[in-house]
């Protein structure tokens, strides 16, 4: 009888212990969805390369993800991409594209890798330093998710701002318009 609840507990123990490795390959991505879905409008993302600084301020979370950033990224635009509140503005640190293959061994791998996990998304090249204190900027009144990948070559995190994803640019443009040539009109009216 005892060597029945020794082999029930161990056989308990394994089953757990084999639930857990499956789960755990998936951890960051299902991490990353529950993040994601609770990120609106001017959050950030950052699919961030291994020796990214850690932040300590209140709002950054943090993802450690066993992959690298074009796979993570790649996954990030799927969840962002089956939201209707949210689309993503990319930014790529402006240094990326200068960067050599003799300095840094697999960057050209990297680059194609990256181009073909976008999505079709265009890119905006930015200073990585002024990607960076966007980003900090932005904490100060939102959250920030930042997810840690294991890639390691230089100027290859990547940004992610979050825009409106039923309300762009041009809508917004054109109800300022409308509001200023209302108000424009109340003040020549006559009282």
């Amino acid at each position: 009888m005892a060597k029945c609840r020794v082999f029930s507990v161990l056989g308990v123990a394994v089953l757990l212990l084999g639930c857990g490795m499956v789960n755990q390959s998936n951890s960051w991505q299902a991490a990353v969805d529950r993040q994601a879905g609770q990120l609106g409008y001017r959050n950030w993302i950052v699919i961030a390369e291994a020796s990214f600084p850690a932040h300590s301020r209140a709002g950054v979370r943090q993802v450690i993800a066993d992959v690298e950033s074009p796979e993570a990224l790649d996954h990030v635009l799927y969840t962002l991409e089956q939201s209707e509140t949210v689309r993503p503005q990319i930014y790529l640190p402006r240094e990326l594209r200068s960067v050599e293959n003799d300095f840094a061994p697999g960057i050209d791998n990297y680059r194609k890798r990256l181009k073909a996990s976008l999505h079709g998304h265009e890119t905006t090249e930015i200073d990585q330093q002024s990607l960076i204190t966007l980003m900090e900027d932005a904490n100060r009144s939102f959250d920030v998710l930042v997810i840690r990948t294991q890639t390691a070559l230089p100027y290859s995190s990547i940004f992610l701002e979050l825009k409106p994803g039923y309300w762009d640019v041009d809508s917004e443009n054109r109800l300022r318009e409308r509001i200023d040539r209302e108000r424009r009109q109340k003040l020549v009216r006559p009282f």
